[in-house]
């Protein structure tokens, strides 16, 4: 039995995900949280406990220190660890070896060799053979680490395989970094609790949040650089739409406008790249290995974007298109090498570690909170103090609010209440969690069959959202506006990055007075008075104005069509249908003034 005697001492050792480049202060010790959980563990010494932290936080360094722990005081005597992923799989067994625990990356079936304390396998591998496993707990006491453990209800196969194999195990430690799944499955050995409204919530034994973790720099902070622009794009019926990302549309259009951004033969994707690469070079100046990644939506864009990229800066990217061997080896020498850019299909954007990327480009129409959380902790992960990520976004709704609610906390709800034609905004299909998390990134066909065709796009840069607040005015590809935001230093504390962005918006705003009226050909608004409105936000704008005009009705005893038509004269503007969000709420605003006169 090959283990460690402590509960800190061989930490120093430990590297990549686990890592032996930890940031600043931490090496040859564990953090703070990850100590504060080990001492919770130890001392209920509980049969199931749920660790949940933050992408980068250092979840592998926690459970690889406790395995070792329960190793050596005999309350184990084997390790099984069950990942999303092969290429995490592996991760984890290098990981486990750097401080003496030897697990079986290549574990089929059959007695397990003796040089080995146990094992490493994939959700997908114990549903095909659950017993096999249920087998090897009982013959030995397991501990058993579930990682990243809301992909246990990818499939409800999977959920029941990973019950019936390790119901019997002396230990288990579920682990997961993100928000939990939007569907109602029950995960398994995650504790559920009813709460005062009769919802069962997840309930974590130990949480380790990103706010908590950028305060004790142990991630970096973000930096989310959004570009509008024009889309044009012809509909299955022939058609010919054009919008601008950001504006107020039906969910179809922002789905398809969005798409028209992400299509390699647009100007919208080589202006985003090369505005991208050149943020890449800025942030090189103090962090000279720093990686880019592009997360996309299907092998042909991946090919494409690599192809843009050689274009943009004369050099090769790294292709990573599934989660097959050879992906795994390119993924790892990406992530050992100096290299600048990495392409990779959707499914990279959770269990790969590469410390190294600073710069991401969100280039996916994936619009889940969990999977846009898992992209975005690619890029967190500190090795330094100072250090911080850039991700390069469309000016769309929904991710603009994910951007903006990085520090929440969410736990796994069991018991929705579904109201009568009620969105619930992080809800997803079962396909696009099926798609988001799918073992193999083959070509579906489906992009051939899309209802639409994009013709044509273009860039603006938009905004910058940092740590819940918008920043900068709309500015060209290429101007002196977009430069002050692509050449803010990629060494910098978080209050640095916020009172830097609020001195360049401030420098904006100051030069945009300077010009004359003529040459203000983009709108000239700083980016907190020009909110991105969602959809469902304009739908409920247009069901509180006519509620209140319903209302007035009584009050005033008018038809509604001469209200709305009165609200028209006074506020101006078109029909409430095709009305802006700002336009609305001051219909909203005027109509409460109408009722209290009348009262």
């Amino acid at each position: 039995m090959t283990t460690t005697a402590g509960t800190a001492s061989h930490s120093h050792h430990l590297s990549p995900a686990f890592p032996g480049r930890a940031p600043w202060g931490t090496a040859g010790k564990l953090r703070a949280w990850q100590q504060g959980a080990m001492d919770k563990y130890i001392q209920a010494q509980p049969r199931d406990f749920l660790a949940v932290a933050t992408p980068g936080a250092g979840k592998t360094t926690f459970a690889l220190t406790l395995a070792s722990w329960l190793l050596h005081h005999h309350v184990v005597q084997q390790v099984t660890v069950v990942a999303p992923t092969e290429h995490l799989k592996k991760q984890w067994a290098e990981a486990a070896a750097r401080i003496g625990i030897k697990l079986d990356p290549e574990y089929s079936a059959g007695p397990l060799g003796k040089e080995y304390d146990g094992v490493a396998v994939t959700y997908a591998g114990v549903g095909v053979r659950p017993m096999l496993h249920r087998n090897r707990v009982e013959q030995r006491k397991t501990l058993v680490i579930l990682d990243e453990i809301h992909h246990a209800g990818d499939s409800k196969s999977w959920g029941e395989a990973c019950l019936e194999a390790f119901e019997p195990a002396t230990r288990r430690l579920a682990l997961t970094g993100t928000p939990f799944r939007s569907d109602t499955n029950p995960i398994p050995f995650v504790t559920y609790e009813e709460g005062d409204d009769g919802i069962r919530r997840s309930s974590a034994d130990y949480t380790y949040g990103y706010g908590s973790a950028l305060a004790d720099h142990v991630v970096r902070p973000v930096i989310f650089m959004s570009y509008s622009g024009n889309m044009r794009w012809r509909t299955k019926a022939g058609d010919e739409i054009a919008a601008r990302l950001g504006e107020p549309m039906t969910k179809d259009a922002v789905s398809q406008a969005w798409r028209t951004a992400l299509d390699p033969r647009g100007e919208w994707m080589p202006a985003v790249l090369r505005a991208a690469d050149q943020r890449l070079t800025e942030v090189r100046k103090a962090i000279p290995d720093a990686g880019a990644l592009v997360i996309a939506s299907d092998q042909e864009s991946a090919r494409a974007y690599a192809k843009l990229i050689r274009d943009i800066t004369g050099h090769k990217a790294t292709l990573v298109l599934s989660d097959d061997t050879g992906a795994s080896k390119r993924i790892d020498e990406f992530s050992g090498s100096d290299d600048r850019w990495m392409v990779a299909v959707r499914m990279v954007s959770e269990g790969v570690d590469v410390p190294r990327l600073a710069v991401g480009v969100y280039a996916t129409t994936i619009s889940t909170p969990l999977f846009f959380a898992q992209a975005v902790g690619r890029f967190v992960r500190s090795r330094r103090r100072g250090e911080t990520a850039s991700v390069f976004l469309p000016t769309i709704p929904d991710l603009l609010g994910f951007a903006n609610e990085m520090e929440r906390e969410r736990d796994h709800v069991l018991d929705k209440p579904k109201k009568e034609g009620e969105e619930d905004p992080y809800a997803e299909s079962e396909k696009e969690m099926e798609e988001a998390n799918r073992e193999q990134d083959e070509d579906t066909g489906e992009q051939d069959m899309l209802p639409f065709e994009a013709l044509e796009s273009d860039a603006v840069f938009d905004r910058v959202t940092y740590n819940g607040a918008d920043f900068g005015m709309q500015a060209h590809p290429g101007s002196e506006e977009e430069q002050d935001y692509l050449g803010i230093p990629g060494l910098l504390e978080p209050d640095q990055v916020q009172l830097l962005l609020q001195k360049r918006q401030a420098r904006q705003i100051a030069h945009s007075r300077k010009k004359p009226a003529e040459e203000a050909d983009l709108l000239e608004l700083p980016a907190e008075r020009r909110p991105v409105v969602s959809h469902k936000e304009m739908m409920e704008l247009r069901k509180r104005l006519n509620s209140l005009v319903g209302a007035y009705v009584h009050q005033s005893g008018k038809p509604h069509g001469v209200i709305h038509t009165e609200l028209r004269r006074v506020c101006g503007g078109p029909p409430s249908a095709e009305a802006t969000a700002g336009q609305l709420r001051q219909r909203i605003e005027k109509v409460q003034e109408w009722a209290t006169r009348m009262r």
